[in-house]
């Protein structure tokens, strides 16, 4: 079944509300550059508003491996989402810490599968996302006719400028490692604040079989 990441989170009620319409991941973004920055999130018991069956990711951008780290003991994430130009010994550093690690590729002309292939045996999923120079955000999607020429056994997320009206072309693919799908901007009221009902409706409507 496709997991559901709902990524971008900054405000401690949001996440209250949130939980409520049942993702599999809840991502908090620690990229100062990003509008969703969930550097606040560090004063907050995070592990004691997400229960025990929703993962948490955090999610950055060519950070000191050490203050990933960091935040991750801090809030007890379980996932790591790399979303910057961190090369495959980054990647295996953090898996040896015992985390899971997202690789995300910025998807834009000239992108070539081949450029995945270091990071293989170095992380557990990959993530595609509208290729931008603000690394992702973008709210904008990318042509996903490319995925048919997908041939690497590693499960993968599908990113950027997702919204409700893409659940039949989402429940369309057939891709034997489609693993799961990020949301964001298109299910907000505001930046960073989701609005409940939109992102209950497209979880209920994906999951439903």
């Amino acid at each position: 079944m496709i997991q559901i990441k709902v990524c971008g989170m900054r405000d401690p009620d949001n996440v209250r509300q949130i939980i409520q319409a049942g993702p599999d991941i809840i991502g908090f973004i620690f990229y100062p550059g990003s509008e969703r920055y969930a550097g606040n999130m560090l004063r907050e018991d995070i592990h004691k508003l997400v229960p025990q069956h929703i993962v948490k990711a955090g999610v950055f951008v060519n950070e000191d491996l050490s203050r990933i780290m960091s935040i991750a003991k801090q809030i007890s994430l379980q996932l790591i989402q790399l979303h910057g130009d961190e090369p495959p010994e980054e990647c295996r550093t953090l898996k040896q810490e015992g985390l899971k690690i997202i690789k995300a590729f910025g998807i834009g002309a000239g992108f070539q599968m081949d450029e995945m292939k270091p990071y293989l045996q170095v992380c557990d999923y990959f993530l595609f996302d509208t290729r931008s120079e603000r690394f992702g955000g973008s709210g904008r999607k990318f042509d996903w006719d490319i995925l048919g020429s997908y041939r690497f056994q590693k499960p993968f997320f599908l990113s950027g400028g997702i919204s409700a009206e893409d659940i039949p072309a989402l429940k369309n693919i057939v891709c034997p490692f489609f693993y799961g799908v990020d949301i964001n901007s298109k299910f907000e009221r505001e930046t960073g604040i989701k609005d409940i009902s939109k992102v209950a409706h497209f979880i209920r409507q994906i999951k439903e079989e």
